[in-house]
């Protein structure tokens, strides 16, 4: 009698057990699918707001309904074909890059001699953005770039003027490095300090340089590398050098 009570308890500990995980389970699953739309509403938001303040045009404490209106009016995505060089004609409303990265009809394998940058892969097509004033004229450009670190990709985007040289700002949104060091790449004096700058020679050859222990004074090709990061540095470096040469969308 004493085995079999025992033997029944240890029975309905494990239903409530298993009754318990399966009802966590859905409600995780029911949770997940009815957040999904908003985390996406919500990455896409937070893209316009890097886009926008990268490009000049963000005020602080803008409203989610604000900065949804000023990227409508003065944002306007396009698609580049990296291959080509063409800048498509409809505009990007739904490009997803990593799912591009996935599909093999979509992006090719970079070998090792082609990529400083540690990407591995290469879409066939970017997302890049026309920033236009208020007359409607396009004045800069903002350019998605990324590339390997000391311990993470960094994702950022670069502005340029409308000739696609000139720095007009740089973000790095997206990143792991070590704070206080290579996590300094988000500083907002270190950002600062590439407005301005060339990316290009007077030849068209890429000539941008993360110079260790600082740049010369009026050198319009260096910045000044960040301190005790060597390693993020050079990432930063190797990123310039993979999208600003033959495979990349500042080439284009």
């Amino acid at each position: 009698m004493v085995n079999e009570s025992k033997n029944d308890s240890i029975s309905k500990t494990l239903l409530v057990v298993l009754l318990l995980c399966l009802v966590c389970s859905v409600v995780v699953a029911v949770s997940a699918v009815g957040l999904k739309s908003k985390q996406q509403q919500q990455k896409l938001l937070d893209k316009q707001r890097n886009i926008l303040d990268v490009a000049g045009l963000l005020p602080p404490k803008m409203a989610s309904e604000q900065v949804k209106n000023l990227f409508s009016q003065r944002i306007e995505p396009r698609l580049l074909d990296l291959n080509s060089g063409e800048l498509l004609v409809s505009k990007a409303t739904t490009f997803d890059l990593a799912a591009a990265l996935r599909d093999d009809n979509k992006s090719a394998a970079l070998a090792a001699s082609d990529d400083p940058a540690g990407i591995k892969r290469r879409s066939n097509q970017a997302e890049i953005y026309l920033v236009r004033d208020e007359q409607g004229t396009v004045s800069k450009i903002v350019l998605p770039v990324y590339g390997t670190g000391l311990w993470s990709m960094m994702y950022a985007f670069l502005a340029l003027d409308s000739n696609g040289n000139t720095v007009k700002g740089i973000t790095y949104y997206d990143q792991g490095e070590t704070p206080g060091l290579g996590g300094e790449v988000e500083n907002a004096g270190w950002r600062q300090q590439w407005v301005g700058k060339k990316l290009f020679d007077d030849n068209g050859q890429p000539a941008i340089r993360v110079v260790k222990g600082g740049a010369r004074p009026g050198d319009e090709h260096a910045v000044y590398g960040l301190s005790g990061a060597t390693l993020t540095s050079n990432g930063v470096q190797h990123t310039f050098d993979f999208w600003l040469g033959e495979h990349g969308s500042a080439r284009s």
